[in-house]
């Protein structure tokens, strides 16, 4: 059983202790001493992405820009409202390009290079956000629009009768 050591990820500085209890036994005292067990922490793997996917949704009020590997593996994400923007600035241009350039520099540590743009909604963050993530040093590959358009849209309401 000793033998057996399992690898958890636990702080590093973490130091399990035993503490044991004094016996009386025939009137002598007998003290166990407390054994230390330190657990090692296992490094996390460095994960590399040289292509990734750049979902961005520009909606009246907002824009969300989320980096996610080919699988669909969140990397970043970011939005007009986590770089500092409030109320009506946060639906400006300039703060879909702030947003997109905060998005990508934290995704920066997996190596990104090239990306393919997705993007959905009307709002005005659409091109800045493009422009921002050109601007940080991202080679687009390619660039779809995925704003849901209505065939023939709902039925309309019955004439009224008077």
């Amino acid at each position: 059983m000793a033998d057996k050591v399992e690898n958890k990820k636990v702080d590093p500085k973490k130091v399990v202790e035993k503490k044991s209890e004094n016996k009386k036994t025939d009137g002598k005292k007998v003290e166990e001493k407390s054994t230390k067990v330190v657990v090692k922490k296992v490094k996390k793997a460095k994960r590399i992405v040289e292509k990734a996917k750049v979902h961005i949704i520009s909606t009246f009020n907002n824009s969300k820009i989320t980096i996610t590997d080919l699988d669909g593996n969140v990397l970043s994400w970011s939005s007009c409202g986590t770089v500092g923007f409030k109320g009506t600035k946060k639906s400006t241009a300039y703060a879909a390009t702030k947003a997109a350039e905060d998005a990508l520099a934290k995704a920066q540590k997996y190596g990104i290079k090239e990306a393919s743009v997705y993007v959905k909604g009307i709002g005005q963050g659409r091109q800045a956000a493009v422009k921002g993530l050109k601007a940080a040093g991202l080679q687009i590959t390619m660039l779809s629009d995925m704003t849901p358009v209505p065939h023939g849209g709902v039925k309309p309401k019955k004439p009224r009768k008077v």
